[in-house]
């Protein structure tokens, strides 16, 4: 969809393309980011772009468990962080690092679609627990899923594409069911929670950290949204301190970070962003867009869970089909995705971290579509 976007872009103007189809973010980095870069341009220091150790820049790595510590209550040093090539990147390496050929990884609908080519990279699948009417995985099924193959299950909140916040009752009982189905098979089981939105979040909700569910516990993360700095790709990898393995798995994420030709993270934002560590972009311009979309959208008539973070929005198809019905947004220059790519058929994807021309003048568009279908 981002690709025909700009296609049609050259087509009719990119005035009349309303592409809300990519999460690409809209804002700009923080000032102190701007502030920070402009002075390593004036004052370049002796040996700022070589050549670090795989798993990053010592200091960087302190500055990313110093900031876990204060968010966690558990105590993280620079031995529990590897720094990677943003999330994507981050994902990569764990998975590198744990899975033997045909493990399965279990994923939670609606997902990231990326997650079954990452298993694929490294010789495992994915397979898929579904949800209920409000997003929330259905734990009570996962003991039919999960088997002697499974070697981890991915959590996403707050979720691309729902932009729901998994509560913490959630949480703990994930943790404790994987406990038991890790005695029932007598094999590790990780969770692994990839969470780039984690700060973006409204409403007040406080974030769940995954690491007071279990040890087998590891964080993907990078700071492409809560910085708005997705194209310099830089994110990092933290094991659960209290993992007995935590030193052997460190070492492979490590040695993986080197032979998947990540190498290192990129060493300029590395530096950069040791001072960043408590800074976000202004969180209260998505709420406004996440507001005024949700608002327009019940008023059609649309059926909306309104999100609790992220910058998405998971609406209801008015019809069962919902790739033609994303089809027939295109025809009125609306682009979303559907979401039988993220394993839930009969959704479409809205990502609303985009202009405000774009986001007031979509409106139309769903309307008219809406309507043709009441």
């Amino acid at each position: 969809m981002f690709e025909e976007g700009i296609l049609l872009k050259t087509k009719i103007g990119a005035d009349k393309v309303y592409d809300l189809s990519l999460g690409n973010p809209i804002y700009e980095p923080p000032p102190k980011f701007i502030e920070l870069l402009r002075n390593y341009i004036e004052n370049p220091a002796s040996g700022l772009h070589r050549y670090m150790p795989n798993a990053g820049l010592a200091e960087t790595r302190e500055a990313v468990a110093k900031n876990l510590t204060n968010e966690t209550g558990l105590i993280f040093s620079k031995e529990d962080i590897v720094m990677t090539c943003g999330a994507g990147g981050a994902l990569n390496i764990i998975i590198k690092t744990l899975l033997d050929p045909g493990d399965e990884i279990v994923v939670f609908a609606p997902y990231f679609a990326e997650y079954f080519f990452y298993a694929d990279n490294h010789g495992g699948k994915c397979v898929v627990l579904d949800h209920d009417d409000d997003f929330m995985p259905k734990l009570s099924m996962l003991e039919e899923i999960v088997n002697e193959k499974t070697k981890m299950v991915i959590v996403n909140s707050p979720n691309n594409p729902s932009g729901v916040v998994y509560p913490n009752s959630v949480l703990k009982t994930l943790g404790q069911s994987i406990k038991k189905l890790e005695l029932k098979y007598g094999r590790d089981i990780f969770i692994v929670s990839d969470e780039p939105y984690r700060k973006i979040i409204y409403d007040d909700i406080s974030y769940n950290h995954i690491f007071s569910t279990h040890s087998n516990t590891i964080v993907a993360t990078s700071h492409s949204k809560d910085l708005g700095l997705a194209g310099e790709r830089i994110g990092y990898v933290a094991v659960n301190p209290d993992n007995e393995n935590k030193d052997e798995i460190i070492d492979g994420l490590t040695f993986s970070n080197r032979v998947l030709g990540f190498v290192n993270a990129p060493a300029l934002m590395q530096h950069l962003i040791i001072n960043l560590q408590s800074e976000t972009v202004n969180i209260d311009d998505y709420r406004q867009s996440r507001d005024f979309l949700w608002t327009n959208l019940t008023d059609i008539g649309y059926e909306v869970i309104k999100p609790q973070g992220a910058f998405y929005m998971f609406p209801k198809s008015p019809i069962e089909d919902d790739v033609k019905y994303v089809n027939e947004l295109r025809k009125k220059n609306v682009l979303v995705v559907p979401g039988s790519g993220f394993g839930s058929p009969g959704y479409f994807r809205i990502s609303y971290c985009v202009d405000e021309h774009t986001l007031h003048n979509c409106i139309d568009g769903f309307r008219k579509v809406f309507l043709n279908h009441t």
